[in-house]
């Protein structure tokens, strides 16, 4: 099965103020088209024709570099959008919530974590919430890699490429971590993962 660019499940004007219509437009008609492009050329012939973006994300990693890339990218994309809505953040569902304090010590506290990790991490990656071990972490990880090469399943995810802040924030990567988790996160769909990675 070739990766196919998904439609953003809401208007490019849909996030604003946090995000505005051009940064969309880039990162989703540019940027994510590119990875969906590019992995499907680079599956061409090989044996991860057919195979799902998962399967293709943890069969290429650390055998082959630049379909790893692109397929990570395009695995990490077709849920960061669906981890934005509009009027996003706010309460957190209640057994999410209460996994997060009991794992992570307090939903604030959390928070301060995932921006420390999207800060701290140098260049191009990603800020993540994940599954491990039957415990909720917090992680990063450089370019387009993700929990799932590191024995977890991610839950949120936010991309601290510059190409997803640069536009709107500048350099001031912590100011828009802080904007993703207060006014975009869509908890609903975290917490639909969260569930998913419990089973």
């Amino acid at each position: 099965m070739s990766f196919t660019l998904p439609e953003l499940p809401y208007a490019y004007d849909a996030l604003q103020p946090y995000m505005s219509k051009e940064t969309l437009e880039y990162h989703h008609d540019k940027h994510h088209a590119a990875y969906v492009n590019t992995g499907n050329n680079l599956m061409k012939g090989t044996e991860f024709e057919g195979k799902s973006v998962e399967e293709v994300v943890k069969g290429t990693y650390g055998k082959n570099q630049p379909l790893f890339n692109n397929a990570g990218q395009h695995y990490n994309h077709l849920h960061f959008w669906k981890w934005m809505k509009p009027n996003g953040g706010g309460a957190l569902p209640g057994a999410l919530e209460k996994k997060i304090i009991e794992d992570l010590g307090s939903v604030e506290k959390m928070k301060e974590d995932f921006v420390q990790a999207g800060v701290g991490q140098f260049g191009s990656g990603w800020a993540w919430l994940a599954v491990k071990d039957g415990k909720i972490t917090i992680m990063k990880t450089p370019n387009g890699e993700n929990p799932l090469v590191h024995g977890a399943q991610p839950i949120l995810g936010c991309d601290v490429w510059e190409h997803s802040y640069y536009i709107d924030y500048r350099n001031r990567r912590p100011d828009y971590l802080k904007a993703f988790l207060d006014d975009l996160v869509n908890w609903d769909y975290v917490a639909e993962m969260y569930a998913s990675a419990s089973r």
